[in-house]
């Protein structure tokens, strides 16, 4: 049987160097993406739903396809789940589904303040062109969420944790993906500061099970229940189509104005309890998939005794006395007489 191949040591400065040639990658992939979406959107007079939804399905692909080219370039192993933090386990589904339960909790926690300031309205659509509207959003938003949980907790994320450490690499990269997120429509100061506080949620959804499952249920439940269930713009953007379109009014550090709940204020400490919660969801993962094997220490119990001693105990037994019980013949009225003390017992 062939021995297990050891992966080949990476240096700091190459994974630094992946690091940064994984975020070049990152921006034309994107760039790519929406120009072929926006192409074949304009040809078949596709709405801006269909749009969004091919671009995410197109970024999604080069970002898996670039990062595992790049992940064979600086380790030699090119599987596409182990270059992108998608590993098949069987915890996997229920990863997924805690992720769910915590993002689809803090979206709903998030809007109780503007329901008790009266800050929503929201206004039903129930024909059938909303109902396949809302099909294609929640598709879209589903590749969205895996498609920026691989951008940013995935491969960018390893090589600058290898490079910099995970404490210096969540802080990093959570400030480059509130950059990016900046790069949106209606964005504020306010949502810079809770995209920052989203990013470190979704880097500890990593660091707590060393995969994308968790973060990844997490990120497209706080989407979905904000865009497709309450009618809300997700991160400035208000084009995904649902039964409800739910307009606010009211001060922006509250209903997060035309940017959504992501720029409300509350929204922050919404995120800051979630921690607490992801933290405490993740404790089997986190020793079953984050610790190290644990190698026995000490002497080992199982070494064969000394030849001398197995010697000594062949003689013991070869020289130690035969002991045969001879039984006696029974008497005439069939009863079986006791032995005698001289004949219990002979050599």
């Amino acid at each position: 049987m062939s021995s297990p191949v050891t992966p080949t040591p990476v240096s700091r400065s190459l994974h630094l160097a992946l690091f940064v040639t994984g975020v070049l990658w990152l921006l034309a992939a994107h760039a790519v993406a929406f120009r072929g979406a926006e192409g074949i959107a304009v040809r078949f007079g596709w709405s801006a739903v269909g749009q969004d939804l091919l671009v995410n399905l197109f970024l999604l692909f080069l970002l898996l396809v670039g990062f595992t080219v790049l992940n064979w370039i600086g380790t030699r192993q090119g599987s596409v789940r182990l270059a992108n933090a998608l590993p098949r386990r069987a915890t996997s589904g229920e990863e997924w589904s805690r992720g769910a339960v915590i993002g689809w909790a803090a979206a709903v926690v998030a809007l109780v303040p503007m329901v008790i300031a009266g800050a929503l309205h929201p206004q039903f659509f129930w024909a059938g062109p909303a109902w396949a509207g809302l099909v294609l959003s929640v598709i879209s938003l589903l590749l969205g969420a895996l498609a920026s949980e691989v951008a940013f907790r995935g491969f960018l994320f390893r090589r600058l944790i290898d490079a910099t450490g995970p404490g210096t690499a969540t802080i990093l990269l959570s400030l480059i993906y509130a950059m990016v997120g900046s790069l949106g429509p209606n964005g504020s100061s306010l949502s810079f500061m809770v995209t920052i506080i989203a990013g470190v949620l979704f880097s500890v959804a990593y660091l707590r099970t060393h995969a994308l499952w968790l973060g990844w249920g997490m990120h497209f439940a706080w989407a979905a229940a904000t865009a497709a269930v309450f009618g809300l713009p997700v991160a400035g953007v208000a084009s995904y189509s649902s039964v409800v379109q739910t307009a606010t009014d009211g001060p922006v550090w509250l209903t997060g104005g035309i940017y959504g709940p992501e720029g409300a204020l509350f929204t922050m400490i919404v995120f800051f309890v979630a921690l607490a919660f992801v933290y405490r969801a993740t404790r089997n993962y986190a020793w079953d998939y984050t610790h190290p094997p644990i190698v026995p220490g000490g002497y080992p119990m199982d070494v064969p005794p000394p030849p001398a001693h197995i010697a000594m105990e062949e003689a013991a037994v070869a020289s130690a006395p035969t002991l045969v019980q001879i039984a006696p013949a029974p008497s005439s009225n069939g009863s079986e007489p006791a032995p005698s003390a001289e004949s219990a017992h002979r050599p």
